[in-house]
């Protein structure tokens, strides 16, 4: 009989205490999330008035270029992952 009386005034102390317990927690706002600035942009450099100033991949087209020429810009170098023979 004082092991049926304790368990049950086990669960009543323990019922007491959660519906107690959370008058005591800080109370929650709700609000609108702050918008964060977009990381995944490259920075923005600026351009060298000399084309010894510019450096791979970001030359100007008048860079790859000779002076008076009207000469396509070749491609320096190729290189594929493609080794079949």
């Amino acid at each position: 009989m004082i092991k049926a009386f304790s368990a049950v005034a086990a669960a009543a102390f323990v019922a007491a205490a959660l519906t107690v317990l959370p008058g005591f927690a800080p109370q929650v706002e709700a609000s609108v999330p702050q918008a964060l600035a977009k990381g995944d942009r490259l920075p923005v450099r600026t351009v060298g008035k000399d084309c010894s100033q510019q450096a791979w991949p970001n030359f100007e087209a008048s860079c790859l270029r000779t002076a008076g020429s009207n000469a396509g810009v070749r491609e320096a170098r190729l290189v594929t992952a493609d080794r079949t023979p």
